[in-house]
């Protein structure tokens, strides 16, 4: 398989990780964001979907390897809705505060449980105080959106900054969006340090600011587990693209790409 953007030890990498998978699908993994990776970014983010051919890639995925997870800032019930019909698939939501390990049951990670009446308060003020459009209440989260109208980056920053100073959380950028988020370490990072388990194949997927901690998850595996080897795929794009291209090992070009590599790796599977 031809690869863009591998350094030749990371490509050695890179197909010494493929090959595991076509010998021992059952101690690898795959990890994948969702917006900007496995769905084009949209003004309106409940028009967002997966692109064409994202969902059978993801369903032999299941079928073939141990373990195929979503790690997205969405909320679960919002990933469960656009992927009903994937058989297996595991779900973290809002940065891993919420979590559907493939029980079909949604757990809030003890971190965020005190913060939830604080939540609710900054989604009411947001909806009162903040131009239309502009916020999205995710219930453990609260994105400030600024792609429809860019002149409310500041405003929404200061009011945002305001909020994480009254309630005590923190403030996440991502891809024209601010996130306000319950306190604490929690991020994708974490969710991948926790999760790979005894997988020691590992490819994450993401191409926003967010997706950064779980690229660098995947560099501490790797010094702190002499069997473990990652894959950091970046899906290009204009606005976050460069920083985190920095961190990746290979490049996709848009969600789009994706099916197509995904379809090159699972052709050296035995299904």
């Amino acid at each position: 398989m031809s690869v863009e953007g591998l350094g030749s030890d990371r490509l050695l990498a890179f197909h010494e990780a493929l090959a595991t998978g076509a010998v021992a699908p059952a101690e690898c993994g795959f990890f994948f964001d969702f917006d900007g990776t496995l769905a084009q970014v949209q003004d309106d983010p409940e028009a967002v979907y997966p692109v064409p051919g994202v969902e059978a890639c993801l369903g032999a995925l299941c079928r073939a390897y141990g373990r195929v997870a979503i790690v997205s800032a969405r909320p679960v019930g919002f990933l469960r809705s656009r992927f009903r019909d994937v058989l297996g698939l595991q779900f973290f939501g809002l940065y891993g505060l919420e979590a559907d390990a493939g029980t079909g049951e949604v757990r809030t990670h003890p971190t965020a449980e005190p913060f939830v009446p604080a939540m609710a308060e900054v989604a009411r003020r947001a909806r009162t105080e903040l131009p239309p459009g502009a916020v999205e209440d995710k219930g453990l989260t609260v994105a400030l959106h600024y792609r429809r109208h860019p002149e409310l980056a500041g405003t929404l920053l200061a009011w945002g900054e305001a909020q994480t100073a009254r309630h005590g959380l923190r403030l996440q950028h991502g891809r024209m969006v601010y996130e306000l988020k319950p306190p604490g370490e929690r991020n994708k990072g974490t969710v991948l340090r926790e999760e790979t388990g005894s997988l020691k194949r590992v490819m994450y997927f993401g191409d926003d600011l967010g997706d950064i901690a779980a690229f660098e998850a995947i560099v501490d595996l790797e010094h702190n587990r002499p069997d473990f080897l990652g894959v950091r795929v970046v899906v290009s794009n204009d606005e976050t693209g460069g920083p985190v291209a920095a961190h990746a090992d290979v490049r996709v070009q848009r969600p789009e790409g994706v099916p197509n590599f995904l379809r090159q790796v699972l052709s050296l599977t035995p299904l």
